[in-house]
């Protein structure tokens, strides 16, 4: 074996490395649940390694991209560990994109290939028409149905298929600070930017979430928030895997298959969104349901309502905590502890290990504690950079720390408050919108909009409801029932406007800039008697 080699497969830090000790360690521990595939981590770590040899039988090089179009399944995790393995940067893609979004994805990340479930083809092959460097789409089997890629220039290939009989570990050099995946995030402009995400940040990431989250070997785990997302993806299956637990992959959020789950499998730890657990909690079923199994609770995004929360703690009478953080930081900086949730209502948490997190001004010093700035961090788990754009990095990265973009304080006592993002980013049901793609594209569509500003407003169900405030021309008319409707068959339904709301003038600064914040203010109520269904 080559000197340089062995070395490397001795020492790295390489995320794949931790299926393959896991298996090694507790061969016969079952690993994963996927309807009626129950595969133990001796399984998984075999099938890992068969698509991995099968990558590398293609020539899949380090370095190399494959992008993945998935739900949450067992393709899916094949799929990221085998690029793992082999220094392949694995490009999950956000299902709830259109072609427009996933055709810029793969030509950004300039993606070699990509692994496709047969009922996404509809959705994802219009995309990979638009991008000739896609050399192989390797279909999975999904939920059924065929894909039939008349239309594109490269092979097709199904996913059994692309699998190696071969399963032995594969032995290919990859460094510590290699980029294991590029996790496209929306920002401030229209053109979503790629997060170059490390092996050793989601290593380390995992290492701490499986500490501070006091997760255990015999824990049963429902993973039903999309993979695709770093928050289940790096928040908790990485960290799953690298300690042994059992995963139960689900499809998406539906209130009495969760319970049926629960009650079924034991599971011991969920993680949904708040909007979820009031879904939950509103399941004519719970009541006559056995939940004793769950002793750990999260939810993420924003912070949980009180009168929820408590209800939540009083019917499934366990441990309750927010992870917070972002996609840079692959994504937990600080963890709201279950110990706080009565005592600190409002607040995002403590610290966690492995992370630093400061307050900074506008001219780079770091504010004392209780003082208002932007949140900063310095961790292993920080970003690479974002993918061809070096201004941004630089941005990103300036003064010794990485900027959040987020608004917050550090109390006394550690504790973060956050306040505002900085970025007119928008987390709506989970997903992060940036408001001046939603601008634009209502600008394009309807002419008689003179003036729009695109915010987030509080809703009992979507958390922050996008929302369109807009101007009209002179002389002209606009319904804005109408112009949402519209909008429905232009922009994805996520990004998609909850309202319209018109207005004669807008609130300025002295510069003649449109005041989102007393936009947000004036209009704080307008979701107020919305059902949390809507």
């Amino acid at each position: 074996m080559d000197k340089a080699l062995g070395r490397n497969l001795i020492q790295r830090v390489n995320v794949g490395d931790a299926l393959t000790r896991t298996a090694n360690r507790i061969p016969d521990h079952l690993a994963v649940v996927d309807g009626g595939r129950r595969w133990t981590y001796r399984q998984f770590n075999t099938a890992t390694n068969q698509f991995a040899n099968g990558l590398l039988a293609r020539d899949y090089q380090r370095g190399d991209v494959l992008a993945l179009a998935c739900g949450n399944s067992m393709e899916f995790l094949l799929t990221y560990f085998a690029c793992a393995k082999t220094g392949v940067v694995c490009v999950p893609l956000n299902l709830g994109w259109g072609a427009k979004e996933i055709a810029y994805a793969l030509g950004h990340s300039r993606a070699r290939g990509i692994v496709v479930e047969a009922q996404l083809g509809a959705q994802v092959l219009p995309a990979v028409e638009q991008v000739p460097a896609i050399q192989e789409v390797v279909v999975a089997p999904g939920t059924g149905g065929t894909l039939a890629p008349s239309k594109l220039g490269c092979a097709c290939i199904d996913f059994a298929a692309a699998c190696s009989q071969d399963d032995a570990e594969p032995e290919v050099i990859v460094e510590d600070r290699d980029a294991l995946s590029y996790l496209y995030t929306s920002g401030t402009t229209s053109a979503p930017k790629g997060v170059v995400t490390s092996h050793v940040a989601v290593y380390t990431e995992a290492l701490m979430v499986a500490t501070e989250s006091e997760m255990r070997r015999d824990e049963r785990i429902a993973c039903l928030m999309p993979l695709f997302h770093t928050a289940q993806l790096n928040g908790f299956a990485t960290p799953s895997i690298m300690l042994g637990t059992t995963q139960y992959l689900m499809r998406g959020f539906n209130a009495t298959a969760l319970l049926d789950l629960i009650e079924r499998e034991h599971i011991s730890r969920i993680f949904i969104l708040p909007m979820m657990w009031k879904a939950l909690m509103n399941d004519p079923s719970l009541p006559n349901r056995d939940v004793s199994s769950v002793r750990q609770a999260a939810y993420a995004m924003a912070p949980m309502p009180d009168d929820l929360l408590k209800q939540c703690m009083a019917r499934f009478g366990c441990g309750f905590y927010l992870a917070f953080g972002q996609t840079e930081m692959s994504p937990i900086t600080t963890i709201f502890r279950p110990e706080h949730q009565a005592s600190h209502r409002g607040a995002v948490g403590t610290q966690v290990m492995n992370t630093q997190v400061a307050i900074m001004d506008a001219q780079g010093q770091l504010l004392p504690r209780g003082q208002e700035g932007e949140i900063v961090y310095r961790s292993t788990q920080a970003l690479e950079g974002y993918l061809r754009n070096e201004e941004a990095t630089d941005a990103a990265f300036a003064h010794g720390w990485f900027h959040s973009g987020d608004v917050g304080r550090l109390a006394e006592d550690g504790m973060l408050w956050f306040s505002d993002r900085s970025k007119d980013v928008i987390k709506s049901g989970g997903e992060n919108v940036a408001s001046i793609e939603v601008e634009k594209a209502i600008y394009a569509a309807e002419p008689a909009v003179q003036e729009v500003a695109v915010i987030g407003l509080p809703h009992p169900y979507w958390i922050e409801a996008i929302t369109a405030v807009v101007s009209v021309r002179p002389g002209a008319t606009l319904d804005g029932e109408a112009l949402r409707l519209k909008m429905r068959g232009i922009l994805s339904s996520f990004k998609t406007p909850k309202a319209v709301i018109v207005v004669d003038a807008f609130p300025r600064t002295a510069t003649g800039k449109i005041q989102k914040n007393v936009l947000r203010q004036q209009y704080r109520d307008h979701y107020a008697h919305e059902t949390a269904g809507a």
